[in-house]
């Protein structure tokens, strides 16, 4: 069974930090592709960083140069590291995987439970 639980949400000033992580259980992140989602009220979801077995990376244009993703194989842990925080970066973070590289489209299998960020200006 595989799970997903994010964690790391919370509220920030206009160019602040924050990690989310999401921790894995029931799979290695080796044979998975991961992605990170948010979702503002009233909008649809949208993908913000994917990560593929090999490591390769890919951004929405919106976060490039600001947010992070990476992995710990070991703790077998994704991570959102995201910088200049801005208003607009206000929402519910999802992490996912699946066996199928969809990097940033939303229709991976697996899906965590959110947690929340807030950016206030």
């Amino acid at each position: 069974q595989v799970q997903l639980v994010e964690s790391g949400g919370g509220s920030a000033q206009s160019g602040g930090s924050l990690r989310l992580s999401c921790a894995a259980s029931g799979y290695s992140y080796l044979t998975y592709y991961m992605g990170w989602f948010r979702q503002a009220p009233g909008k649809e979801r949208e993908g913000v960083a994917s990560l593929d077995r090999g490591g390769s990376t890919v951004y929405a244009d919106s976060v490039k140069g600001r947010f992070t993703i990476s992995l710990d194989n070991v703790k077998n842990t994704l991570y959102l590291q995201m910088n200049s925080l801005k208003p607009e970066d206000t929402a519910m973070y999802y992490c996912a995987a699946d066996r199928v590289e969809w990097q940033l489209f939303a229709k991976y299998k697996y899906w965590g439970q959110g947690t929340q960020v807030t950016v206030s200006s």
